[in-house]
């Protein structure tokens, strides 16, 4: 690459528009360009970040024998109707329809057509297990796109399947694919945590993430340190930990609480402790309403009341859905008398004499009893907090992540809705055990940045810097320099790095600038030196610079990409 000539710019500025400081430095190094919402273009040395994320991910699926394919980005939607996930992706698929107006969608996600693409092989137990996987785009769409790539409307994914026999087999190959994503990411130098998951549209029977740490992350983690225990807080148990109160129950009664609509304003006018409410939240799920009753300094986890209920959607009731409910405004709610199904979250079961809305504007009951009110169930349905301890018993802090990868236990859902069968030795059809694995370059090359930065320069791990060798002419003006510069340039080009020959007219302090920012992992400058026969290298990682003679140079660049 010839800055004189092909294509490379560089912004002085921030960019207003992005959101996270990978997007930002992105954009400025001539990486990225937003087009719109969710969609970036891939521009060279930005292409060649990614692919070299895509390399490593490459050579890792390629050492467990997974074998790779690509399949279409654009399947008729009745693909994910038979399978059941039609309505489970609702408005974050894109749909189109062909000049027969036979409906489409832009595929979200492939399990459907690797499913297919099995079908055609599988037909004894003797033709498993294996396993594929691609490098495709995805659409989805977000209805929120934000920090550049990390949540896009449009996006590479490499995923994998695996095919078994049995749950043993895809214990054995799930293993396998994890052991081989723990070596992917070890060897793009992330920061990250796996943690337990929720299987969401996918479903199946487990759900592991890979989540780089990173203050922007979107993914709330929960980390027992102590006990070697990390989860999602979508899915983080909350133990029933504490003694039952011992309290003699007594029948409840309802009190005045004028304008007192908040869980602060009744603990205020009662003068007791926010613990000693419980409060009823409303919520639509699935088009049907529901109420759940948590401690009063607890949140409602939705995920958990979802796969109570078997919900797809969830978000709380309008004041107008709440008033359905209780017959009263928002703020008044409680379990005694409603008018639609109540789940218990287990911590109350701890509880006597507690406060709840009555149903009434202006009114609440107090001294209520579990044995008060009528519940469809109680189970874990609370968000877990800081400080509470882990199902492995130490106590849980949280970090924020960004998710690169995740892999599901798929068990035999898809294969049982797309008639994917094998006969075993008994001549009897079994359902293939399917194993899910994705991971998103693009995301890990941006995770990367947002682990590796300063505020003008990328620093990237020297196996995925765009620009392995960069050679800086100081002068252009001056003929011997110019003469080096490009000698030093084709040597690398041979020996098959990423080079780049800085021979623009520009002063040496923009050239040095360009190539911080832009993150090139090995600065070459031929410069006031070369008089003497020699030239200066610097290693991103390294603040110190060298003076080697011309004829050291290429063996001390092949000494560092050999550690």
């Amino acid at each position: 690459m010839r800055l004189s000539r092909d294509y490379f710019f560089t912004l002085r500025e921030d960019k207003s528009d992005e959101e996270s400081e990978s997007s930002n430095l992105l954009v400025r190094a001539g990486m990225i360009k937003k087009s719109s919402a969710g969609h970036y273009m891939m521009l060279p040395l930005g292409l060649k970040a990614v692919r070299n994320c895509e390399r490593i991910v490459r050579e890792e699926m390629n050492a467990i024998d997974s074998l790779e394919v690509v399949m279409p980005a654009l399947i008729p939607e009745d693909v994910y109707i038979e399978s059941g996930r039609r309505e489970t992706f609702g408005k974050s698929m894109f749909t189109l329809r062909d000049r027969f107006d036979r409906p489409y969608v832009l595929g979200p996600t492939h399990e459907e057509l690797f499913a297919a693409a099995a079908k055609m092989k599988i037909k004894s137990y003797k033709d498993l297990p294996f396993s594929l996987y691609q490098f495709q785009s995805k659409y989805r769409d977000e209805p929120r796109p934000r920090f550049g790539l990390i949540r896009v409307r449009e996006f590479t994914m490499k995923d994998a399947y695996t095919f078994d026999r049995d749950l043993a087999g895809l214990d054995v190959a799930y293993e396998k694919m994890f052991q081989a994503y723990i070596k992917i990411f070890d060897r793009m130098h992330l920061d990250y945590v796996i943690v337990t998951a929720d299987t969401g549209v996918m479903g199946g029977l487990l759900s592991e993430e890979f989540q780089a740490l990173s203050p922007i992350g979107e993914d709330i983690l929960v980390i027992d340190e102590e006990k070697n225990y990390a989860a999602n807080i979508e899915v983080a148990p909350c133990p029933l930990i504490g003694e039952p109160d011992t309290e003699e129950m007594l029948p409840y009664k309802r009190i005045y609480t004028p304008n007192a609509r908040t869980i602060e304003d009744v603990t205020t006018h009662l003068g007791m402790p926010v613990k000693k409410f419980v409060k009823t939240m409303i919520y639509n799920v699935d088009g049907n309403l529901v109420a759940v009753c948590v401690r009063g300094d607890r949140d409602v986890n939705e995920t958990k009341l979802r796969k109570l209920i078997g919900g797809f959607e969830s978000q709380l009731a309008t004041a107008e859905e709440v008033r359905e409910a209780t017959g009263a405004p928002i703020g008044f709610a409680g379990p005694i008398g409603i008018n639609v199904p109540v789940y218990v979250d287990q911590e109350i079961s701890l509880m006597r004499n507690f406060i709840t809305g009555a149903n009434e504007g202006d009114y609440h009951f107090v001294n209520v009893n579990l044995d008060d009110f009528k519940m469809e169930e109680m189970a874990d349905l609370r968000m877990i907090a800081q400080g509470d301890r882990s199902i492995k018993g130490g106590y849980v802090h949280f970090a924020h992540g960004i998710e690169v990868g995740n892999t599901f236990k798929l068990g035999t859902k898809y294969a049982e809705a797309m008639d994917l069968y094998y006969t075993d030795e008994n001549n009897e059809r079994q359902p293939v055990y399917m194993g899910s694995y994705g991971i998103g370059p693009a995301r890990c090359m941006a995770a990367i940045v947002e682990q590796n930065h300063t505020d003008n320069a990328i620093l990237w791990p020297k196996e995925i810097a765009p620009v392995q060798v960069a050679i800086v002419i100081v002068n252009t003006k001056e003929a011997d320099q110019l003469e080096a510069g490009e000698k030093l340039y084709e040597l690398f080009k041979q020996q098959g790095y990423d080079a780049l020959l800085d021979d623009r007219d520009e002063r040496a302090g923009v050239k040095f600038n360009d190539m911080e920012l832009i993150g090139a992992f090995i600065r070459i400058t031929v410069g006031r030196d070369l008089k003497d026969g020699k030239v200066e290298l610097k290693t991103l990682d390294n603040d110190e610079a060298e003076i080697l003679p011309l004829d050291r140079v290429a063996a001390r660049v092949a000494e560092i990409y050999r550690k």
